[in-house]
């Protein structure tokens, strides 16, 4: 291993990643050292990692490798795989913007939950093809304390469990997964949205997101909640053929999430690198160790 290796910080809606460029699959990543990198005291720190590779580099991904170039190898802050991260796209396309890799215009992704396509827009904001819903049948309740709510349950090509509530206060501290049930809806862990009312298609979310515990947003979650808040206010773009858009508020700012007839959502929001520098290789395998 060498003895720096390059890293960027940056974030969408203030949900931040460590940015690891490594092209051609070179890093050894186990889940302590992707879990070193992201501690926000003992590391760079980060909800999550964005691992930059080919996808003909990746045995994940080189499947897709006639599709595009590039595969997000994501990582959640406790070392995890996760499938897809809306915001974590954003600052992925937006970091390939700024290494030469791609420019304005539409870029295709690799991710675990499908290539998804990218435009970056001129004045910075980025849209992502978030992929169709899937809406598994069946009753699900989320609880915080002694309070449950009912949930729908929305996959965006990972696991969303959202709550309509009174206050986004009811969510409590969101340091721990709130419960779930049934256990079978989820069974390998879900991100939950709490969710209030600002106005006509305006709604703001808290989150907990599998892996990271409460984040600043959640790109996947805000598509899951305007879908959510759709289906509740009787709106189905596949059944009135008119796109349905929501502005959906997170704590680091705000998303604009459109369903549109076809079922494929988009979502629009900024992207912003913050800083770049290197980490030491010896920290980081005297942290895994």
């Amino acid at each position: 291993m060498t003895t720096r290796i390059a890293f960027l910080k940056g974030h969408g809606t203030e949900n931040d990643f460590v940015i690891l460029p490594d092209p051609e699959n070179a890093i050894d990543l186990p889940p302590a050292a992707v879990a070193a990198l992201c501690d926000r005291r003992a590391g760079i720190g980060g909800d999550g990692l964005l691992h930059v590779v080919r996808s003909a580099a990746h045995p994940e991904a080189e499947h897709m490798a006639a599709e595009t170039e590039w595969f997000m190898d994501y990582r959640n802050g406790d070392g995890s795989i996760a499938e897809m991260c809306g915001n974590g796209v954003r600052v992925f396309a937006h970091y390939l913007q700024r290494a030469g890799y791609t420019g304005e215009g539409d870029l295709a992704v690799a991710t675990r939950a499908g290539v998804k396509t990218v435009h970056i827009a001129k004045d910075g904001d980025i849209t992502v093809s978030m992929g169709r819903a899937l809406l598994p049948d069946g009753d699900v309740t989320v609880s915080v304390g002694e309070r449950s709510w009912p949930a729908r349950n929305v996959n965006m090509g990972n696991p969303h469990a959202v709550a309509f509530v009174d206050d986004l206060a009811d969510a409590g501290n969101l340091f721990s997964p709130p419960p779930f049930s049934p256990a079978s809806a989820y069974p390998e862990g879900a991100n939950v949205e709490f969710v209030v009312d600002r106005g006509p298609r305006h709604v703001a979310l808290r989150v907990h997101e599998r892996g990271a515990g409460e984040t600043r947003s959640c790109g996947t979650g805000a598509c899951a909640v305007a879908v959510a808040a759709a289906r509740r206010d009787g709106a189905d773009p596949a059944v009135t053929g008119a796109p349905a858009t929501y502005t959906v508020d997170v704590p680091g700012g705000t998303l604009v999430i459109t369903e549109r007839p076809d079922g494929e959502i988009e979502m629009t929001g900024p992207a912003v690198i913050v800083a770049e520098g290197e980490i030491d290789a010896e920290w980081l395998e005297n942290a895994v160790r």
